[in-house]
């Protein structure tokens, strides 16, 4: 039996360490599938929604590629294409949407609505990123650390730092990863950005089972010596207030991931994973502004130069995507 099947994805806290486990190898056998052109289309004549509040790259490509390589149908609604909490409550639009689709992704602000959704909804609801949660993105992210640790270690036995805004949808994300798969985690920020209390000693707790404690710093040298891996996400996300910018560069401008934070790991093996999109330098209308107006050079949270040494484990990181989300549409969707 599937215990995936008809299961909801809000966020990683809905999986078992089990069934994480269960879809990391589902994602291998796609990936290795989809790399010899050899793959068993399990979603023919099934269709999926993909509601988007918030635009997106390679969450809208992840899941529509992911649905066309295993037969399924998409509709997309963008921002603005639904009446979805304007002229219609979110209850009515799940119950309609689930008389009409197999399953609904879902990407959009309050992770209240992506809640309400699924209580109202019989068909698997996915999680594309909230402002609470990114799952789809953690899934990926846990995928790409085990093929670069293969068989050598265990989750366990790996020290990641997560270096920045540790209150946004990623650093919650991955805080829930090490809670369930039991990894070192040391959250590198400025004591603003860490994680709230409330949500901290959940996590403390869960992940005290593995004997582990994650450990919050202000110290770069504390927080990333002897680590095997090092993870940042954009200080400014997705429809952040520019009031804020100021005070929050100004925070955390020494935590950006550069040579000499590198060297500070003792870790000449250190690998760094970023779920961009990554301001590593000015070829982006915000990036140029941001570094025009804060005086920053070569990169906001990361540098160009850190980037560019990084990029194939970053991009393996975006391919990701593509492999977990479809293992997580298919075992949702189907009973075996």
């Amino acid at each position: 039996m599937n215990n995936l099947y008809k299961k909801n994805l809000l966020r990683l806290f809905d999986l078992t360490k089990f069934e994480i486990n269960n879809l990391i190898n589902f994602s291998k056998i796609l990936k290795n599938q989809k790399k010899d052109n050899n793959e068993t289309q399990y979603l023919k004549k099934k269709n999926i929604v993909l509601i988007f509040e918030k635009e997106s790259t390679r969450t809208r490509c992840s899941f529509e590629v992911s649905a066309f390589d295993q037969g399924a149908r998409v509709t997309y609604l963008g921002p603005g294409n639904t009446h979805l909490g304007n002229k219609e409550s979110i209850q009515d639009t799940a119950q309609i949407l689930c008389k009409l689709y197999d399953g609904i992704q879902y990407r959009g602000h309050d992770h209240k609505n992506i809640e309400i959704l699924a209580k109202y909804s019989k068909v698997p609801v996915w999680n594309g990123l909230t402002n609470s949660f990114h799952p789809t993105q953690g899934l990926a992210d846990l995928l790409t650390i085990q093929e670069i640790i293969k068989e050598k270690k265990d989750f366990s036995e790996i020290t990641l730092s997560y270096v920045g805004d540790a209150r946004n949808n990623m650093g919650s994300t991955i805080i829930e990863a090490a809670s369930i798969m039991g990894f070192n985690l040391r959250i590198v920020s400025p004591k603003k950005y860490w994680p709230k209390n409330s949500f901290l000693n959940v996590c403390q707790k869960k992940i005290a089972e593995y004997k582990k404690y994650i450990l919050c710093t202000e110290d770069i040298k504390e927080g990333v010596n002897n680590v095997d891996f090092i993870y940042t996400d954009v200080w400014i996300s997705m429809g952040e207030p520019k009031n804020t910018w100021k005070e929050k560069i100004a925070l955390l401008k020494k935590y950006q991931i550069n040579h000499s934070m590198l060297e500070l790991t003792n870790n000449p093996n250190i690998k760094v994973l970023h779920c961009l999109p990554a301001l590593h330098d000015n070829q982006t209308e915000i990036g140029k502004k941001i570094l025009n107006t804060f005086q920053l050079k070569d990169g906001i949270e990361i540098t160009n130069e850190i980037f560019k040494l990084h990029n194939n484990i970053i991009l393996q990181q975006a391919e990701n995507r593509l492999h977990t989300i479809k293992a997580l549409i298919i075992s949702t969707l189907l009973p075996e």
